[in-house]
């Protein structure tokens, strides 16, 4: 059973159902795109007794949703002979009606202790929610961002979440026109997400950052070309995202009322933290049943039940 400790001298004042909790800073290597490194210095975890007494501190306070974030959440640990599977083990007695969202993880990172991590989401308070960043479909565009990982890692790593929790929701990164990206090596990262179809795909067109090693590379793709794939690549992935939406009608959850939507609706989290629009009057903070009869894009439709 998790203790709740005394309060820190300063305790951290949440606002909200929602309590977004950092336990780490820093970043452990550098993406040859990404000013994290630099900016942020080197990885550093912080103890996890004092995320603990932050996480009971905001469910003290009234808070029902708790993020757990990080420049990197599946690097948690490595700085300390530690990682975020026993992290999150650490937290599944905590007391109380709430969820736990786990921030992004870096694909290197998430490999090097992969059991540990997906054991640590086997609890019903954690979001069967992975943010698992692709950036490229392409191996070597992917040496050249220095990610560390392969197309074939990523594709092991997703399998095996989705073996173990076949509901969970994959939200990847795609990063469009990075200096020397050829209509092949792009067309690489277009087919390994209609193969893996990601329920949510954030993309980016590449934009070259000052002291970053990628802003010195040859090869900059023309802004007409990168605007195109990213055209072309949104609409795939709109299709892809409906597409997995739709196969939720139908079905019954338990969603966290988190926020107002539009036109007097409701917004709540299901319990793999797809947003649900639901236009009945319920309560923030409250959990309540649901069915899905209807889906678009970015939402499912809830009927309370």
């Amino acid at each position: 059973m998790l203790v709740y400790l005394q309060p820190k001298l300063v305790s951290k004042y949440f606002d909200g159902t929602t309590a977004p909790i950092s336990i780490s800073e820093g970043c452990m290597f550098s993406c040859s795109y990404c000013i994290t490194s630099p900016a942020r210095g080197n990885l550093t975890s912080y103890p996890s007794k004092e995320i603990v007494q932050d996480v009971c501190s905001a469910l003290r306070q009234g808070c029902k949703e708790i993020q757990l974030t990080a420049q990197d959440t599946a690097s948690y640990g490595l700085d300390t002979n530690s990682n975020l599977g026993e992290l999150l083990s650490t937290l599944h007695s905590a007391e109380g009606n709430y969820r736990i969202r786990i921030g992004m993880m870096n694909p290197y990172t998430t490999l090097k202790n992969l059991d540990s991590i997906i054991q640590g989401f086997d609890n019903p308070k954690i979001y069967k929610f992975l943010h698992l960043p692709i950036q490229s479909g392409d191996d070597d565009v992917l040496k050249k961002m220095n990610r560390k990982y392969t197309v074939e890692e990523f594709l092991k790593i997703v399998k095996k979440f989705r073996d173990k929790y076949s509901d969970i929701t994959l939200s990847t990164d795609v990063i469009v026109g990075f200096p020397t990206e050829t209509d092949k090596q792009f067309q690489n990262t277009v087919e390994l997400l209609k193969k893996v179809k990601p329920d949510i795909v954030n993309i980016t067109r590449y934009s070259a950052r000052p002291g970053t090693k990628a802003k010195t590379m040859h090869g900059r793709i023309k802004t007409d070309v990168v605007k195109e794939r990213s055209k072309m690549l949104t609409k795939i992935c709109s299709l892809i995202s409906l597409e997995k939406n739709l196969e939720h009608i139908g079905k019954k959850y338990t969603a966290l009322v988190t926020e107002m939507g539009k036109k007097d609706t409701f917004v709540g989290r299901t319990e793999n933290y797809k947003p649900v629009v639901i236009k009945e009057k319920v309560a923030i903070g409250e959990f309540v049943p649901i069915e899905v009869p209807d889906a678009g894009p970015t939402y499912l439709v809830g009927k309370l039940i």
